[in-house]
């Protein structure tokens, strides 16, 4: 509990305290009006002093119909009128309501906050045979630098010397370790819990996965989903409209009564029209539709999973169909050689000149056939490097045309070359311009890719999709063993943009289409789709960049995570809008027809006050996403 809510609940204490006391004192006593107003005066000063600054300061700023003008004009208009018990249980239940909101918003905000803990102050550079600590935004890419036990990792980087294991519970929200040693990637954020570790920085440190994943954070508040921006249109009328009733009703009876001859029983008309003033302050909803998404988002980003704004809370909640890139989504993407076939050089030195040809490649495929060669690699021999998107490359070796690529570009440079029968991607191979064989690489699927499928189907997804570049034979060998229902292989890049805007255009409208992608090439299909997931541990920063929700543990059973806590982070908004809705309606029919005279207040605090405090502890639900 912070300070400013200690605060707040020693103020309600305190005037729970007095207004009992007063209650008391008054039964045993009988004090008189006047007393009776002054002494219930202290205790509403107390608790409400805040509110009545805030309502000043609102008229004074052209902001007069807001719910502290409300809450104000209520409990002094009951005082008014002599109901001081009234006026005082209207500001005092108020508060209740507001503090049980800044409590729920706190416990969203520590989870955000436990997020925000990744951010490094510091990294480790050795200079004279000693550690310097020194702001990691000063260290450009490819600098040296030291990690000890216990230290978060500040900068992506590569093992360069030592072995550990790294906490990494802070990012993908699975508690356990990951052992690495030299050559593998590092990102920052993580925690080392073992060994020293030595790593050459990959990035600057605002491209860093900590620093992203803060920006992505951050910027998740500024994305209103249509119900909020509903509800603070729907507040903007609300307000002045139920004024004006508050008004008429508290003006026109009397008035009415005093022309037909009656009498005018002003109190009677005023109090029910301050009793409709306090029923009708939106509180409730204004409150608690953001807390929800709020609290939505903050409980995801618990589980690993970043969803970058509540209007993608909505759209990710009406997700029905599912479409998927196949490497590094539903495979591993951890490429293997597995076989050479008909080549009529040998196996090693096809796989020299193949691995050189692919050697300025970031690809998987590439790295690939470095690591089946097993020797460092001379780039000096490589020169007119081609890469041609969707065929392959095509680079000058030792004076000799290599081409490495698909069917496709073997067609393009002219080589008759020979269909493989073997699962796994073919990468064919030809030296000036005739075929010298291909090389079989295989992709290892996902363990929960399986799983991952069949929980979408169970959660109410009625298709899923594979969209990818391979070859139709092993894209459906795939889709087969994980359960996709439809699969359009051989895509170039613009291919799955026009596959996933024919799937657009085909779609329920009342549904949206979901594209789940790591790569740079994945980026404008993530862009295009109603809503773009991307693998974050070995996604692309265009990936990352391009989507709408960034899973960062690249497990594929938090897709259907995702949409489960959006589903039940809507439901509960919806619930909390109808209920607030509903028991405003009917509070306010009874507090204007003055059918329980003088407890009708009573009831308009509820209507106000206990509805917010229902509508906030439902909200609350919206954290708790870990057995869903």
């Amino acid at each position: 509990m912070t300070r400013k809510q200690k605060k707040m609940l020693l103020r309600i204490v305190a005037a729970l305290v007095l207004m009992a006391a007063i209650l008391i004192a008054d039964h045993f006593l009988q004090f008189g009006r006047l007393w009776e107003t002054i002494l219930y005066l202290i205790p509403y000063c107390i608790i409400g002093y805040d509110v009545l600054i805030k309502a000043v300061r609102g008229i004074s700023r052209g902001r007069m119909l807001d719910e502290k003008f409300l809450m104000a004009i209520a409990s002094l208009g009951a005082f008014g009128i002599g109901e001081c018990i009234e006026g005082l249980a209207v500001m005092l239940f108020y508060q209740i309501g507001e503090w049980f909101e800044s409590i729920a918003v706190g416990r969203s905000r520590k989870n955000i906050a436990e997020l925000m803990d990744i951010r490094p102050d510091y990294a480790n550079v050795e200079a004279d045979g000693a550690l310097k600590q020194v702001d990691p935004d000063t260290l450009p890419a490819g600098s040296i630098i030291v990690v000890q036990p216990g230290e978060k990792v500040p900068i992506d980087g590569i093992v360069t010397e030592g072995t550990s294991s790294l906490n990494t519970s802070a990012l993908t929200g699975e508690s356990l370790p990951r052992d690495v040693s030299v050559g593998d990637e590092v990102v920052s954020g993580s925690i080392n819990e073992s060994g020293l570790l030595k790593l050459k920085t990959t990035k600057a440190f605002g491209e860093s996965t900590a620093s992203k994943i803060l920006e992505l954070v951050e910027n998740a508040s500024s994305r209103k989903a249509p119900s909020e921006r509903f509800i603070a249109k729907f507040a903007k009328y609300y307000t002045p409209i139920v004024v004006g009733i508050a008004v008429a009703l508290a003006l026109l009876p009397p008035v009415l009564n005093l022309i037909l001859g009656h009498a005018a029983n002003w109190s009677e008309w005023v109090y029910r029209a301050l009793t409709c003033l306090v029923v009708s302050c939106p509180c409730a909803i204004v409150v608690s539709v953001p807390l929800g998404f709020f609290g939505g988002i903050g409980g995801a980003s618990n589980a690993g999973i970043l969803i970058k704004g509540s209007n993608f809370m909505e759209t990710l909640s009406e997700v029905r169909e599912v479409v998927f890139d196949k490497t590094g989504t539903i495979t591993r993407g951890n490429f293997e050689v597995s076989a050479i076939h008909h080549s009529p050089v040998p196996e090693e030195e096809l796989l020299e000149l193949a691995a050189l040809a692919e050697s300025s490649s970031t690809h998987p495929i590439s790295r690939s056939l470095q690591r089946a060669y097993g020797k460092p690699l001379d780039r000096s021999r490589v020169t007119n490097v081609e890469e041609i998107s969707g065929h392959g490359v095509i680079a000058t070796v030792d004076g000799k045309t290599v081409a490495a690529g698909n069917p496709r570009l073997m067609e393009k440079v002219g080589a008759d070359f020979i269909e493989c029968h073997s699962h796994g991607t073919i990468i064919h191979v030809a030296i000036d311009g005739t075929y010298a064989g291909h090389v079989v690489i295989t992709d290892e699927i996902k363990p929960g890719a399986k799983e991952a499928i069949k929980r979408l189907y169970e959660n109410g997804v009625r298709k899923t999709i594979m969209l990818t570049g391979d070859i139709p034979k092993v894209a459906n060998a795939v889709a087969a063993e994980v359960g996709v229902s439809e699969v359009h292989a051989g895509l170039l890049p613009g291919d799955k943009v026009s596959e996933v805007e024919k799937i657009l255009a085909a779609k329920d409208p009342k549904s949206t289409v979901a594209f789940v992608g790591d790569g740079i090439n994945d980026a404008p299909v993530l862009a295009r789709a109603d809503i773009g997931i991307a693998m974050g541990a070995l996604g692309s920063d265009a990936a990352i960049e391009a989507a709408d929700v960034v899973l960062m543990d690249d497990d594929p059973l938090k897709i259907s995570k995702a949409i489960r806590i959006a589903r039940k982070c809507l439901r509960i908004v919806k619930t909390n809008i109808w209920f607030a809705i509903a028991v405003k309606i009917l509070c306010l029919i009874v507090s204007a027809s003055g059918i329980l005279g003088t407890a009708a207040m009573w009831l308009a605090i509820f209507g106000d006050s206990g509805v917010l405090i229902l509508c906030v502890l439902n909200a609350i639900r919206c954290l708790f996403v870990k057995n869903l």
